[in-house]
């Protein structure tokens, strides 16, 4: 049976909590003695800058229970033998910038337990703001536990993650030089883009950079097809009859110079990224998740993927296959690796997962309805690549693919997008956690399911109107 709403009247005569007492913990938490229950005793708050850090202790701890510290490593040093020397064990301190994150690396090293805050969490200050009041309001809700922690992946995740960020933004930066590649074709009327469909392909490069070393009849430069085009070379040669102008061949030479730096940078991070994902340690692969690898040739790699095996080392550091999923593809279980790692003990459950990826819904709740929903600040990257892999299940035959599409018809693009993120974010949380395998049970067993949910929908509405489905033989 479900339970009774209180009225307002017997909310007020019970003892819950009603406005003017939540006021009147707010003015008590603002006061020396705010009558909480202490949770963390030997906490700290620091209020992170660019040039100095502000340090508040409890004030029998230190005559001088708020200090200055530089941001240079020695002061950095001096910063946690001294909280160290107080008798602290924990420190809250906001995520500022990337300046936190060399605090944070040496107040991990000296033993402390460190709380990376959200800003959004601690922005209540009462009065005017200063730092050292800032450091003093973060130390306060720290030791009454009213701040809660980042995730924040291990040492040798983090080196991972930098690195594959590294490779990410000249990923970033070839797309760039493409683009530019092609403006300056079509402005010398080469309509090299509209015959190939890719011209960072093999074609496409060999044919720009004959034209860079001085190539200019097209029927020579038409010889440089791929046996895989599918346009003719009298249809090829049409398209790169240009005006040649020097400014523009100028700029393409540029172009391709800095294309070509940055796929070099690319393949050097590959080797540091492998490097460094040899030293992670392997996990025992399921039973079902046991089958044969296909081989990399030594040399050779897939458009900007890395130069070795990237889905054997995943399954081997992560346990399972994660590729096993309609829409995951390998570029994404890497991003998945660096962004969280192997060890996933942080997250109780797939909705603290999903609640972390900012693919849960937040709602601001007055009087106990739902005003609005409100939009993340920022997007993250685990859950951007998620929702890419959502959306190519547009045309996928598969039991994913099937939800997708439903999803999509009732509630839109944007909408069914993050729903179906969330879903595949909760289904990577069961593959890394029970480490069994994911079979597909099709599209057609998804639509069998729906038309017999509809089936049971229309019965109880037509019993509830007095009539009864009869079905059709």
């Amino acid at each position: 049976m479900a339970k009774r709403k209180k009225s307002t009247f017997e909310r007020l005569q019970s003892e819950t909590w009603n406005r003017q007492q939540r006021r009147n913990l707010a003015q008590q938490l603002s006061s020396a003695d705010p009558g909480l229950e202490v949770v963390h005793a030997d906490a700290a708050g620091i209020d992170v800058g660019g040039a100095s850090h502000y340090v508040a202790v409890p004030p029998d701890r230190d005559a001088k229970p708020v200090r200055e510290f530089g941001s240079w490593t020695d002061d950095l040093r001096k910063l946690a033998a001294g909280l160290n020397s107080c008798g602290i064990r924990t420190v809250a301190m906001q995520s500022t910038g990337v300046y936190w994150i060399a605090l944070y690396e040496v107040l991990e090293a000296a033993g402390l337990e460190v709380y990376v805050v959200n800003a959004r969490g601690t922005k209540n200050l009462p009065g005017r703001k200063s730092d050292v009041q800032e450091c003093q309001w973060l130390m306060k809700l720290h030791t009454y536990g009213l701040l809660r922690n980042s995730f924040q992946p291990p040492e040798q995740i983090r080196a991972v993650r930098n690195l594959w960020r590294l490779r990410d933004r000249w990923v970033e930066e070839c797309g760039r030089a493409i683009q530019q590649m092609q403006k300056a074709l079509t402005r010398m009327n080469v309509q090299l883009a509209n015959t190939i469909s890719d011209i960072s392909g093999v074609t496409g490069m060999a044919i720009i950079r004959a034209i860079v070393g001085g190539q200019r009849n097209p029927w020579e430069l038409a010889q440089l097809r791929d046996r895989r085009i599918a346009a003719s070379p009298e249809e090829i040669a049409r398209s790169l009859e240009g005006n040649w102008r020097e400014d523009l061949l100028f700029e393409l030479k540029q172009v391709v110079k800095a294309y070509d730096f940055y796929q070099a940078r690319m393949s050097e991070c590959d080797v540091e990224i492998a490097k460094y994902m040899a030293l992670l340690p392997t996990h025992e692969v399921a039973e079902g998740n046991k089958e044969a690898e296909p081989e990399l040739k030594a040399g050779t790699r897939r458009k900007n993927h890395p130069a070795f095996n990237l889905r054997s080392e995943l399954k081997r550091i992560l346990g399972v296959d994660v590729t096993c999923l309609d829409g995951i593809h390998v570029m994404t279980g890497q991003v998945l690796l660096s962004e969280v790692g192997p060890d996933w003990s942080a997250f109780p459950t797939e909705n603290h997962f999903a609640a972390w990826l900012e693919l849960s819904p937040r709602r601001e709740v007055s009087g106990g309805k739902v005003i609005r929903h409100v939009k993340p600040d920022g997007r993250n990257r685990l859950a951007n690549v998620l929702r890419m892999a959502a959306q190519s299940l547009c045309r996928s035959d598969s039991y994913l693919g099937a939800r997708y599409r439903s999803l999509r018809g009732r509630l839109g693009g944007p909408r069914a997008n993050k729903a179906m993120a969330r879903y595949l974010a909760c289904l990577l949380y069961r593959l890394l956690t029970k480490g069994q395998a994911y079979l597909d049970r099709g599209a057609q067993h998804y639509e069998d399911r729906r038309r017999e949910r509809e089936r049971i929908m229309l019965e109880r509405k037509a019993l509830h109107c007095g009539f009864r489905l009869v079905p059709v033989k």
